[in-house]
């Protein structure tokens, strides 16, 4: 009796363990991950590092499609457009939750349109100036902004990119007056201050350090609130004497709003442990990339913060949506 007893129960425990087991299982077919910028740029390397091990990991084709154009809004677009069944994501930068503060007609409402999925981690950024330029410190830069305005033009790559909202936390901690020039990307932006033809320039590390490391423009500061790993002789802004001065660039997985919250938290705990792993092998150090592990509550309510705070720089200085 007793052993047809614990037949029945082992039986039972088995058949309510099916569904679960079958629930966790990734479903066949190809997990795209949809990046709305050009190839070969830092969002679209960090995109690929995590594509290959979530292939690896998940055991399904993982391919990236670059959909560049409109401030990065064609490729939000198409996985706003796309079925609601967690196969079509968007790997965007912070850029991707400014489209109401900075487009005159966003094309969708970045937070209630998409399902926030994971954060998968952020990189300071870096503050540069012409290699013949006498400062060497933040305070020199700034002491002298402050003293001739007029003679200070900062670089913007990307109008409501952190590249921009870094400058604009930047003149507010500096209390000085920059005269802001818009670029299209960091390379003709990077070149200017090169040549001297602008006097500073604030970007993501990875797109920077080359030219940093080289000597074609002098670095003077990082944003974050730990040196990098990429650049561990640069200062943070915050030691050099400005500790409200911590800003960072950030990434992050989104998918269509309507896409049923197993499947959600099914990548989420995907992409973490992919993080995990990518930071434990060093390949995100190569990036600038400090690693970021979150439930999708927490990536929820970062933005929420993160909006706010960049809405309120854009705001005080008098920036226009076009």
């Amino acid at each position: 009796m007793k052993t047809k007893i614990w037949m029945a129960v082992l039986a039972l425990g088995l058949s309510l363990m099916a569904p679960v087991q079958a629930q966790g299982k990734f479903p066949e077919g190809t997990l795209k991950l949809v990046v709305p910028f050009a190839a070969g740029g830092g969002v679209d390397q960090a995109a690929r590092l995590l594509g290959r091990r979530l292939q690896t990991d998940l055991g399904v084709t993982v391919i990236v499609e670059n959909k560049a154009g409109a401030s990065g809004t064609i490729g939000g677009k198409a996985v706003q457009m796309a079925a609601p069944d967690g196969m079509t994501l968007l790997f965007s930068a912070a850029t991707h939750v400014l489209a109401r503060q900075v487009l005159a007609n966003p094309p969708y409402d970045p937070q209630a349109d998409f399902a926030p999925v994971a954060r998968v981690g952020e990189a300071p950024l870096m503050l540069v100036i012409p290699p013949g330029a006498p400062q060497k410190t933040l305070k020199e830069v700034l002491d002298a902004a402050r003293a001739q305005p007029d003679k200070w033009t900062a670089a913007v790559p990307a109008l409501g990119a952190p590249s921009h909202l870094a400058t604009l936390l930047l003149a507010q901690q500096g209390r000085v007056q920059l005269t802001l020039t818009p670029y299209k990307g960091t390379a003709p932006a990077l070149a200017d201050v090169a040549g001297g033809h602008v006097q500073l320039l604030m970007d993501s590390i990875i797109s920077i350090q080359a030219m940093a490391k080289s000597g074609k423009v002098k670095a003077i500061a990082t944003t974050m609130a730990r040196r990098s790993k990429v650049a561990p002789d640069v200062p943070t802004a915050a030691e050099s004497g400005y500790p409200g001065m911590v800003y960072e660039s950030w990434y992050g997985v989104w998918a269509p709003r309507g896409t049923p919250e197993d499947r959600v938290q099914q990548l989420n705990k995907a992409i973490n442990k992919a993080v995990d792993q990518l930071a434990k092998s060093g390949a995100l150090d190569t990036l600038g990339i400090e690693p970021v592990q979150e439930s999708t509550e927490q990536f929820r309510r970062y933005v929420t913060t993160d909006v706010t705070r960049s809405a309120e720089l854009l705001r005080e200085a008098g920036f226009k949506p076009e």
